[in-house]
């Protein structure tokens, strides 16, 4: 089977033999991403305790549906309903986070089947949504399934979020995908991580970990799962809250994710019963790890709510003390199994299948052997 095409393995042997901090050096290098002396930027803060609510919904994929419209009309509903519900019973809500697949659900398929299944980002979706945090008076988080004109042929896990005037103000790109998840494939959809170099050419490094900064607190959103890394780079950044969107978590992550890195955090995740999978049972846990609230379902919609005293938190908070200079000697020597940019490839060259994408995946790791990676090699 041809599942790399000469474009391809050019790629993948540029990005073996070019250190993958040069351009990143270049291009950070008039940008300040962490304050020095431990501070971070904040706006005002609107009132001293905040609501945050999660909301765990059920949902049916838009391959279910007789058509893509009627799908996301009727996953638009649903998380309408849901969010009148949080608006209209216990404490008003200040946000709102919703889980990975609220408007789409899961597909799966091939990538040309899976591109139907998208929406985009602003589009009419978000300005639906935006109604909704106007009537509420709260920001809206969730996830998604997107696709960019910018970027043809890619399947986009984005994360939106939408203030209290209805405004899309960031929509956050997955920062990676766990590798090695499955023994017969790899996710297929495109992070930060794999096209990298392209990314922050076109929008900034800034823009790899961006910081939301509300009259709430400063909000960080992201899927990322088991990344020590990436979460302590939201940190030192001045994440204050963590909203994390994610299928199949483990509430152990979410609590050490929160006491390592000092900033209260919350799991949406989405309620369903798949033979060999169940889900649900969102969770919010304060920056010490402790778990503020759980659902007790892992099947049926639920909101959980929890109050975060956001003013007192921040009084005299730095970012987290991590032993950088310790283990630098030891990080400048490590190179990740898996290139940056092995996704900055031509439409045509792009994995079709999670079999294909780990096809490529094993040509490209640093850790095979040769005889490993000849075993992906072009027929």
């Amino acid at each position: 089977m041809k599942y790399l095409g000469i474009s391809t393995l050019a790629l993948l042997a540029a990005c073996a033999s070019a250190p993958d901090s040069m351009q990143a050096t270049a291009q950070s290098a008039d940008v300040v991403l962490v304050q020095p002396d431990g501070s971070y930027d904040t706006v005002p803060l609107a009132k001293p305790v905040i609501t945050l609510k999660v909301m765990q919904t059920t949902v049916k994929s838009l391959s279910d549906y007789p058509t893509i419209e009627e799908g996301l009309e009727q996953n638009l509903a649903h998380m309408k309903a849901m969010a009148d519900q949080a608006c209209t019973t216990g404490n008003k809500p200040d946000i709102l986070l919703f889980h990975e697949f609220p408007l789409t659900g899961y597909s799966s398929g091939t990538r040309t089947e899976k591109l139907n299944y998208t929406v985009q980002m602003p589009g009419p979706e978000t300005d639906y949504l935006g109604q909704i945090a106007r009537d509420c008076d709260t920001y809206i988080v969730f996830g998604s399934y997107a696709t960019d004109a910018e970027w043809p042929g890619h399947i986009l896990s984005l994360n939106g979020v939408i203030n209290r005037d209805g405004e899309l103000v960031e929509r956050y790109w997955k920062t990676r995908n766990i590798k090695r998840l499955y023994p017969d494939r790899e996710i297929t959809t495109t992070t930060i991580e794999s096209v990298r170099d392209q990314y922050r050419a076109m929008y900034g490094p800034e823009t790899e970990f961006p910081i939301v900064r509300t009259e709430f607190g400063n909000l960080a959103v992201s899927t990322v799962q088991f990344d020590p890394f990436v979460f302590a780079a939201f940190s030192m950044r001045g994440a204050e809250i963590m909203l994390r969107t994610a299928t199949l978590y483990e509430p152990f992550d979410v609590q050490a994710t929160a006491a390592q890195n000092n900033f209260y955090s919350a799991m949406a995740n989405i309620a369903f019963d798949y033979p060999g999978y169940s889900a649900g049972e969102s969770i919010i846990v304060d920056n010490k790890g402790k778990i503020l609230v759980q659902s007790p379902s892992k099947t049926e919609d639920d909101i959980i709510e929890a109050q975060i005293p956001i003013a007192e938190f921040r009084e005299g908070r730095r970012i987290p003390n991590f032993a950088i200079d310790v283990t630098m000697p030891v990080i400048e020597q490590y190179r990740q199994e898996f290139p940056l940019n092995h996704m900055d490839v031509p439409r045509e060259d792009l994995p079709e299948t999670g079999e294909a994408m780990k096809a490529l995946m094993e040509r490209a790791s640093r850790f095979n052997s040769e005889e490993e990676k000849a075993k992906y090699a072009e027929d």
